[in-house]
C-alpha cells in the first residue's frame, strides 16, 4: 500500500506551482487592501441665492410675501373652529392685502426688467413649526410673520437704489404694519406693539424693528428646509 504523502501541496500541484499560485493570491489581496475606498460624495445642501441690486430686493420682498400669503390660504382653508367671524374677516382681509402685494412685487419686476427667482417661484413652505388647529396658534403665526415682515421692509427700504421702488415699498410697509397692529389687538384688545418689536433704547428706540435680509433668511429657512436661504450678492447698504 502507497504511504501517505505528508506534503500539504494540494493533489496534482507541484510545490513550486502551488507556491507560485499563493503568491499570486497574496499579492492580489494585497493589491486590493492597497486601494483606497470609493469616496462618498460630498453632500450639496439646495440653496437659494439672491441677486444683487434692486432685483435682488425685490425678490427677497417676494419671498416674504409668498411665505405670508400661503400661510393665510393653508388657515383659511381649514380654519379652527374657535376662529370667530370677526378673527376670519380679518384674516381674510390680510390674506388678500398680501396676495396684491405678491402679486405687485412681481409685476413691478417685470416692469423694470428684473428676472424673478426660480427658486423662490417654485419653492413649497412647511408651517410645522406653528400650530394651526388653535385660534391663539394662529394668531400667533400671523403675528410673528406680520412683524417680521415689517422689520424685513423696514431693513430693505435702506437697501433700494430707485426712488421709484422705495416710495411704493413705504406704502406697502405702512399696510403691513396696520396688519400687525390689527393682529396683536386680536390676541389682546386694546394692546400695543411691545419692546419686541418697538425697542427702547439705543439710536432706534421708539422706532420699529428694524432687521437685515441675513436675519430675516434665517428665520424663513426654517419654513424651506432643507433648502437654505442666502443674502447671495444682495446689497448690505
Amino acid at each position: 500500500m502507497p504511504e501517505a504523502s505528508s506534503s500539504t501541496a494540494p493533489s496534482g500541484l507541484s510545490r513550486r506551482t502551488f507556491l507560485t499560485h499563493t503568491g499570486v493570491a497574496a499579492a492580489s489581496l494585497l493589491l486590493l487592501t492597497a486601494c483606497p475606498d470609493p469616496e462618498t460624495p460630498p453632500v450639496v445642501t439646495p440653496t437659494i441665492s439672491l441677486t444683487g441690486g434692486d432685483e435682488g430686493v425685490l425678490n427677497y420682498l417676494f419671498l416674504l410675501e409668498r411665505v405670508a400669503t400661503e400661510l393665510y390660504a393653508k388657515v383659511l382653508a381649514t380654519p379652527p373652529a374657535e376662529l370667530t367671524a370677526a378673527d376670519l374677516g380679518v384674516l381674510r382681509d390680510i390674506y388678500r392685502h398680501n396676495f396684491i402685494h405678491r402679486e405687485l412685487l412681481q409685476l413691478t419686476m417685470s416692469a423694470n426688467g428684473f428676472t424673478a427667482n426660480a427658486g423662490i417661484s417654485a419653492q413649497s413652505f412647511d408651517y410645522a413649526s406653528f400650530t394651526l388647529t388653535t385660534r391663539l396658534g394662529v394668531l400667533n403665526a400671523a403675528q410673528s410673520l406680520a412683524d417680521l415682515t415689517v422689520a424685513a421692509y423696514c431693513g430693505a427700504a435702506r437697501l433700494l437704489s430707485s426712488g421709484v421702488l422705495l416710495r411704493l415699498f413705504v406704502k406697502m410697509m405702512a399696510v403691513k404694519a396696520r396688519h400687525a397692529a390689527a393682529l396683536r389687538d386680536l390676541r389682546t384688545p386694546g394692546s400695543f406693539a411691545a419692546t419686541d418689536v418697538v425697542p427702547q433704547t439705543g439710536a432706534e428706540a421708539g422706532l420699529n424693528q428694524v432687521l437685515t435680509p441675513a436675519e430675516v433668511l434665517a428665520e424663513l429657512s426654517k419654513f424651506t428646509s432643507p433648502v437654505q436661504l442666502s443674502v447671495g450678492s444682495l446689497p448690505t447698504s
